[in-house]
């Protein structure tokens, strides 16, 4: 009997998991999985657009593909068969599981810094144009020369000289 009762408690123990979803599919796979009774949710940061006419304030997701969902085992299916869901994200041959504390940071983050941005590391490269969203110099332009760890060595244009200056990652946005 005792163990019945830990296999159906592990059967109806909820944990965070990511899925990935088609392409700008974020929110409205969010919506729909709420809708069928599932726990999701996807960051989303808040970013000023810029049209002919007007500005306006948009929400992007923070994670660009993935969405989390709290599920347990018997809600398994109905995740992987909402549209716009494509597979659950693996480690080591298992859907990924995250900690509930590490959601709850990414949620006080977004409260703190709305706008904060997902930056792979692995999308800068030495030669890339960016422009410097916070501190001293903001708006100013330059080209990275160098990735180290989580800072930038960057070439700042201004002044007609050149400035070089190491910059947190996430104090940069890459210009296409």
């Amino acid at each position: 009997m005792e163990n019945l009762n830990s296999i159906n408690k592990l059967m109806t123990e909820r944990k965070w998991f990511v899925v990935y979803t088609r392409p700008r599919w974020e929110k409205k796979i969010e919506k729909e999985l709420q809708t069928a009774g599932i726990t999701a949710y996807c960051p989303v940061r808040k970013v000023k657009n810029q049209w002919a006419d007007r500005v306006k304030e948009v929400e992007l997701p923070l994670f660009s593909s993935y969405v989390f969902v709290k599920i347990n085992a018997k809600e398994d299916l109905k995740v992987r068969t909402t549209t716009g869901v494509m597979n659950f994200v693996y480690y080591m041959g298992k859907p990924a599981q995250i900690r509930d504390v590490v959601i709850d940071e990414i949620k006080c983050f977004l409260e703190l810094f709305p706008s904060l941005e997902a930056v792979g590391l692995q999308q800068l490269n030495a030669g890339d144009r960016v422009i410097i969203k916070e501190g001293i110099m903001t708006q100013k332009q330059g080209e990275i020369l160098q990735v180290r760890g989580k800072n930038v060595l960057v070439v700042i244009d201004c002044l007609h000289c050149a400035l070089i200056t190491k910059i947190p990652v996430s104090n940069l946005e890459l210009i296409n």
